[in-house]
C-alpha cells in the first residue's frame, strides 16, 4: 500500500478502505496495469489529490472523469496538467468562465491547479488512473466504488462543502450528497462540445462558491 498518501487527515478514511476486499483487488489491479502498460499519472501521484488537499482544509470538491492520457500531462488532480503542458480546452473554458464571473482578464501561464488544491479544493477524478492514449481505459477497475465512498465520506463527515458537478457523469456521481448540509452546483461540462452548445458559460459557480464559503466564515478561494 505504498501508493497511499502519507499520514494526514484522510488517514481514517483510507484505514477503513484498505480493509475492504474491493480496495485490495483494486490495488493489485493497478500494480498489474502499471507493470504491463504505460499508465498515468505516475504511480506516486495516483492519490496526489488527497496529499495536496487535506480533509481538515476541505472547502470544495470538483469531480472529473479520468486523468489526461497523453504523456506528461496528468498530475493526479482533475482538469489539471503539469507545468509546461499546453492548457487543455476544458480548462481554458474553466478559466474563461472565471474571468467572466469576476469580470477579470486573468491569463494563466499554465494549467497546473495545485494552487487550488492547496486552498482546500479536492480535485477528484472518478477514476484515478488511465492507460496511455486510451481515455477511460480503467473504467473496468473498481475506482468508481472508491470515489463513491470518498464522496459519501465527505458528505457524511463534513459540513458546508461546495460540490461542483460539471456534466452528466459528475452529476450522477453526486446523487447521494446530502444537499441539506452542502451546496451542490451543477452545469454542463466545460469541454468545447458542451460549452459551445450553451451548457457551460454563465454558470457563475466560482462567485457562488465564494459567497457560500464566506457565509459560513470560510476563506474565499483565489481562483
Amino acid at each position: 500500500m505504498n501508493l497511499l498518501p502519507k499520514s494526514n487527515s484522510w488517514t481514517p478514511f483510507f484505514d477503513a478502505e484498505i480493509q475492504k476486499d474491493y480496495f485490495l483487488k483494486l490495488m493489485q489491479d493497478i500494480e498489474n496495469e502499471y507493470h504491463t502498460s504505460i499508465c498515468f499519472p505516475p504511480k506516486e501521484l495516483i492519490f496526489h489529490a488527497f496529499s495536496r488537499c487535506k480533509l481538515d482544509d476541505l472547502k470544495v470538491v470538483i469531480i472529473g472523469q479520468d486523468p489526461y492520457h497523453g504523456a506528461g500531462e496528468a498530475n493526479g488532480l482533475c482538469f489539471s496538467v503539469n507545468d509546461g503542458v499546453k492548457i487543455p480546452p476544458s480548462l481554458k473554458n474553466i478559466f474563461a468562465e472565471i474571468n467572466s464571473d469576476f469580470d477579470t482578464i486573468f491569463l494563466p501561464t499554465n494549467g497546473n491547479l495545485e494552487r487550488w488544491a492547496e486552498q482546500g479544493i479536492l480535485l477528484l477524478n472518478a477514476g484515478l488512473t488511465v492507460r496511455k492514449d486510451a481515455a477511460n481505459s480503467h473504467k473496468h477497475l473498481k475506482w468508481n466504488v472508491f470515489t463513491d465512498n470518498v464522496i459519501s465520506y465527505i458528505s457524511n463527515n463534513c459540513e458546508h462543502i461546495v460540490f461542483l458537478l460539471w456534466g452528466s457523469f459528475a452529476q450522477k456521481k453526486g446523487l447521494k450528497i446530502d444537499r441539506n448540509k452542502h451546496l451542490v452546483l451543477e452545469a454542463g461540462h466545460p469541454s468545447p462540445l458542451s460549452a459551445n452548445r450553451g451548457f457551460w458559460f454563465g454558470n457563475k459557480h466560482f462567485s457562488q462558491t465564494n459567497t457560500y464559503l464566506k457565509t459560513f466564515g470560510k476563506k474565499e478561494i483565489d481562483w
